[in-house]
Formats: structure tokens, sequence, C-alpha cells
């Protein structure tokens, strides 16, 4: 009864990440975030602009958003306003990059900002008020819905850490292999080298008549 406890309460953790953070205009913070194949990855955020001890939101500054996948190739990139949503698919598992910035003209320093950031992943990241609405659906048919997307959700990420647990695998493997032959390599040139010794010391106490 507790191990099911248990695996419940791990599958119903929700895969969200809400933080903020402070940078200049002209700077750019970059997230990783892991995320299995054909996932939609989803961030709500909201920049804020200093003004005197506060932070406001500015309508002159709009937000910078450049999202790069595991093969260094750019998903999206594209210019926001100051509060909104960015939305993108992950067709391949790994690490993506998710860099924010704001499209401020600045050269150097310009004023400080504050970016709150709220990044989803998996069903997380679906809005079901609008698919409620679009598709017509009580709550029940809702709620169903929502299930059936968890589960499909937890059946993409097991099958992402099979993925990684083959391929940390597979380098474990190498790596044995590779430290097990460079130990046999450097005993056999130690016995090389010893063969090399004696046979050198033989010939020089021959060359002495002390042998």
């Amino acid at each position: 009864m507790e191990l099911t406890f248990v695996v419940i309460f791990c599958l119903c953790i929700e895969l969200s990440q809400g933080i903020f953070f402070h940078m200049k205009e002209t700077e750019e913070r970059c997230f990783l975030e892991d995320v299995p194949e054909d996932t939609l990855v989803a961030g709500n955020y909201k920049l804020l602009a200093s003004k005197g001890k506060h932070f406001e939101r500015s309508k002159d500054l709009g937000v910078k958003v450049k999202v790069i996948d595991p093969y260094d190739q750019i998903l999206l990139d594209r210019v926001y306003s100051s509060e909104g949503r960015f939305v993108f698919t992950a067709h391949r598992p790994g690490e993506y990059k998710i860099c924010i910035s704001s499209d401020s003209g600045a050269w150097f320093g310009g004023s400080q900002l504050r970016v709150h950031l709220d990044i989803a992943v998996g069903d997380h990241a679906l809005n079901y008020q609008e698919i409620a609405t679009k598709d017509r659906l009580n709550d029940i048919q809702l709620r169903v819905r929502q299930l059936l997307d968890q589960v499909q959700s937890i059946a993409k990420d097991q099958n992402y850490q099979r993925v990684r647990e083959e391929s940390f695998r597979s380098l474990s493997e190498s790596t044995n292999r590779r430290v097990t032959w460079w130990s046999v390599a450097q005993l056999v040139l130690l016995i090389c080298i010893g063969f090399w010794q004696m046979r050198h010391l033989r010939a020089f106490f021959q060359a002495k008549k002390l042998v």
C-alpha cells in the first residue's frame, strides 16, 4: 500500500518550474531543460524594468526567446511582448537550451530587469481551459483527457529515461574496455622494458667478462 502511494505521488509531480532573476538590458540568460521526444514545452514570462526602487512593466521592451535543440539547431528565435507565453515541441530527446534576453537597443549596460519565468513540460504545458472551450468538453471529458495526457507524458518520460540509461551503460562499458586495454598495454610495455633491460645487462656483463 505504501509503495503504491509513493508511485502515485511520484507520477503526480508537476513537471514545471517557476523562477525569477535579474539581468541587464544587454544580457542574455540561458537555461537547460531535459525533454523527451515529441513533448510540448511552454514558457510563461513577464519582463519588468527598474523604476527607482521598484520594478514595473515596460511597454518599450520586448522579450527575445531563443531555443536551441540538442544538436545545436535553432528551434525558435522570436521577439515577444514584455509579458506572454512561448511554446515549442521537442521533436528530439535531450537537453534544450532556452535563452531569454530583451530586445533593447542599448550598447552597454542599460537598466536592471527582472524576469519571471515559468517553464512547463508535457501535459503541464497544455491549456486545458482552451481545450475544453475549443472541443466543447464537459468536466468529466476534460478530466479523462487530462488523465490520458498524463499517462502519455509519463510513458514518454519513462522511454526517455530508458534511452538515457542505455546510453550511459554503453558509455560505461566503452570506458571500462578502454581502461582494460590500457592496463593490458601498460603490462605488455612493462614486460618488454624488463626483457630489454635483462638483455642489456646480460650483454653488459658479458662484455665485462663478469659472466
